[in-house]
C-alpha cells in the first residue's frame, strides 16, 4: 500500500499537473471533491475519510482545508504545498471562475466567487500558505513545498516520494494559454 499523499495547495496552483505527475508513479488520485455540496462544511470529513480508503493521493479541494485533520488521522502521510505568486494566482481565479459561485468556494473564502472579492481571496490564500509552513516547520520530511511556475518539478518531488526521476519533462497541464486555445478550438467547432 502506498503512503498517502495530500496536496494541500489551493486550486489554481498546479493541482492538475501534480495529479498527472503522481499518476505516473501509480498513485490513484482524486480531487476536486465535494465542490457542489451545499453542506460541504459539515460533510467534508466523512466524505474525505471515505475517499482516503479508495485513493492514494488527493489534490485540489477540499484537501487543503482539512490538512490538520488528515495529518492527525493518517500518520506517516506526505503533504505537498503547491505555491504560486499571489497576483498570478488571483488573476487565474478571476479569469477561470469570475462571478460563478460554488458552495466549496463559499466555505473556503466566505464568499463564493473571486471577482469583486479579490482581497478576501488573496488574504485567505496567503494565510493558508503561511499556516501550513508553520504547522510543518519542524517536520521537513512530511512537507514538500513546490512552486511549479518557478520550475519546481521531478528533482524535488521524486526524492520526497522515494522514486526515481523519470526521463520525461515534468507535466505542466491546464495552463491558461493551452486552456484558452482548447476553448477557441471547441467554439470554432461549434460554429461548423
Amino acid at each position: 500500500m502506498k503512503t498517502k499523499v495530500f496536496c494541500i495547495g489551493f486550486h489554481k496552483t498546479g493541482t492538475t499537473s501534480i495529479a498527472v505527475a503522481l499518476k505516473r508513479f501509480g498513485y490513484r488520485v482524486t480531487g476536486p471533491n465535494g465542490v457542489d455540496d451545499p453542506n460541504i462544511g459539515s460533510n467534508v470529513l466523512d466524505m474525505a475519510y471515505s475517499l482516503v480508503e479508495q485513493y492514494d493521493a488527493f489534490q485540489d479541494n477540499p484537501w487543503p482545508i482539512i490538512y490538520k485533520e488528515l495529518d492527525a488521522k493518517y500518520h506517516g502521510s506526505k503533504f505537498i504545498l503547491l505555491l504560486r505568486d499571489s497576483e498570478s494566482w488571483i488573476n487565474s481565479q478571476v479569469k477561470h471562475f469570475g462571478r460563478s459561485e460554488t458552495p466549496m468556494r463559499k466555505w473556503i473564502y466566505g464568499v463564493g466567487c473571486p471577482k469583486g472579492n479579490e482581497d478576501i481571496y488573496v488574504k485567505r490564500f496567503e494565510n493558508h500558505n503561511n499556516e501550513v509552513k508553520r504547522y510543518f516547520q519542524n517536520r521537513p520530511r512530511d512537507l514538500l513545498i513546490l512552486d511549479l511556475a518557478k520550475g519546481s518539478g521531478w528533482e524535488e518531488l521524486c526524492p520526497f516520494l522515494g522514486v526515481d526521476i523519470p526521463n520525461t519533462p515534468f507535466p505542466h497541464v491546464n495552463k491558461a494559454g493551452a486552456r484558452e486555445r482548447r476553448q477557441d478550438r471547441m467554439s470554432w467547432r461549434k460554429k461548423i
